[in-house]
């Protein structure tokens, strides 16, 4: 039955898909586009994007750096180590004290100088305009001197460093006239036309630091339909196209030009319960809707095997992750847990307690396409047993769980849990009562005071340690139920070489990569 329900969403998307066309009538201006740059002699690529920014300005959105436009102090590599960037160096002087020397011969767009004062200036504006990641960095006070810039934490903060790969850490020059549209930073492309929610267009800036790149022109798009995203790529409007649905994969396959990249990512897919509803307050409740999660179907036929079961926050491949197995799918036992709640079938084969039936609002986004189906799987197990899900598909998944926390119950949600290679951020954003992507306002208190431990502990096998009792906690509680690790499928025409992408989804656009 369910994959009849997946046939026929598949079936009425690709007919909008073909409706509605990439963008309506963008097909025939891109065509025009390639041929200008291929009688030009300018190497040029498209890469369509499923989430769309409503501003560029770096210190608010991810895409500065995924774009190549703007850098953080350090990054990390592909074995998530982090290495210097824009930093060539630091030190750790004390518990709270940071010193960072910048990079010699580094220039802003316009062609100015980076060095401390220009960094400082950054970090100061990136404080006043991004609450989130400033009560994460923890910055009390900065000095610059030369190519040097010092940080003093508010407290003894192991994770500092780490917590400046943030994308939205970027070093930009503040006093450009319109940062959200056309912002100066130091990547090996510079911004020359941004359409909100729609593309970027870029150019290669030729004294960039590390070399200039090998493109002349990248225009960035943005389509959160992911079968749209796979016909744009066959079609060859797009040569990189992110985050393509598993089912939409044959015809990618089956092409000689295109190759599909399936990377094990960070990032978990799971269901996020609001805290603040009555029904969810219960944990014999949230067992019990986890019991109804069949992990093995949500990998194998909504996924297509590009996923691995979640048994907990983070991929298996970490040391700090869970040892035991995910989940078994039980609805008898996720009954007899409801029961112990207090529920009773009424004569309509519906859930009551006192007189009130067990109806939840799930929330979903098509931006990852396979979310709202793991959605409509979940109503359908859930009613199996007399649990009434309404399903409620919005556009900016963030924004609606922060703006309409009384609206929603439950929420399929994806978040790169260790991006940095550590779960200190996880926990700490997700978890604590004043977390930055804590729509669902969980508040355990043990799980609040061994976060609080672990941000002053830098030994390795401690934090281990503590983030396996941290995981523990979790599975607990069931402030969320995992579904699975899923796999970033992206399709890739053959004329790109020199890239592929990368576990920490960060660095999408680089000065490395090339087309035959």
């Amino acid at each position: 039955m369910f994959q009849k329900q997946i046939m026929m969403y598949l079936v009425f998307a690709i007919i909008l898909a073909f409706v509605t066309g990439c963008n309506s009538g963008e097909d025939s201006s891109s065509q025009g586009e390639s041929e200008i740059s291929s009688e030009t002699g300018d190497k040029s690529i498209t890469l369509l994007f499923s989430f769309a920014s409503t501003t560029i300005d770096p210190h608010q959105d991810w895409m500065g750096v995924r774009a190549g436009i703007a850098e953080t102090l350090v990054k990390v590599d592909e074995d998530l180590d982090i290495k210097p960037w824009l930093a060539e160096s630091w030190e750790q002087n004390d518990d709270r004290t940071w010193t960072f020397t910048i990079r010699e011969g580094v220039t802003f767009h316009d062609g100015t100088a980076v060095n401390g004062e220009a960094v400082k200036a950054s970090f100061e504006r990136l404080m006043e305009v991004n609450d989130a990641l400033a009560s994460n960095l923890k910055i009390e006070t900065m000095e610059a001197s030369g190519q040097e810039i010092t940080f003093i934490t508010t407290e003894e903060y192991p994770a500092f460093v780490s917590e400046l790969v943030h994308t939205n850490a970027s070093i930009i020059k503040v006093d450009a006239e319109n940062i959200s549209e056309q912002p100066i930073a130091t990547g090996p492309f510079q911004v020359v036309d941004f359409t909100s929610e729609t593309e970027i267009k870029l150019e290669r800036y030729d004294d960039y630091w590390d070399g200039a790149a090998n493109l002349d022109e990248v225009t960035i798009k943005y389509n959160s339909d992911g079968n749209v995203r796979a016909l744009a790529l066959q079609s060859g409007e797009a040569d990189i196209a992110y985050h393509l649905p598993p089912e939409t994969l044959d015809p990618v396959e089956a092409n000689d030009n295109l190759r599909v990249e399936s990377v094990s990512s960070l990032r978990a897919h799971f269901v996020l319960y609001n805290a603040a509803k009555p029904a969810l307050q219960d944990l014999h409740v949230r067992k019990a809707i986890d019991l109804l999660i069949n992990r093995d179907v949500a990998v194998s036929e909504i996924m297509n095997g590009h996923a691995t079961a979640a048994n907990g926050p983070f991929n298996p491949d970490f040391a700090f992750a869970s040892n035991e197995e995910p989940e078994s799918y039980d609805p008898s036992q996720a009954e007899a847990l409801l029961k112990q709640a207090g529920y009773e079938k009424n004569d309509n084969g519906k859930l009551e307690k006192d007189g009130e039936s067990l109806t939840l609002t799930l929330a979903t986004f098509q931006g990852r396409p396979e979310l709202p189906l793991m959605a409509q799987y979940l109503q359908a197990e859930a009613a199996n047993i007399g649990i009434e899900i309404n399903i409620v598909t919005v556009e900016n998944i963030d924004s609606y769980l922060w703006d309409q926390q009384d609206e929603w119950d439950l929420a399929t949600y994806s978040m790169l849990t260790a991006p940095r290679g550590d779960g200190g951020y996880f926990l700490n954003v997700a978890y604590l009562p004043e977390g930055s992507l804590n729509p669902g306002q969980i508040n355990i208190p043990e799980l609040n005071e061994l976060t609080q431990r672990l941000n002053v502990i830098a030994n390795f096998d401690e934090r281990v340690a503590l983030q396996k009792q941290a995981v523990e906690i979790i599975l607990e509680e069931v402030p969320q139920s995992f579904i699975l690790y899923p796999h970033i499928i992206v399709g890739v025409n053959e004329r790109i070489k020199n890239w592929s992408p990368g576990s920490e989804e960060y660095y999408l656009i680089t000065n490395t990569m090339d087309v035959k």
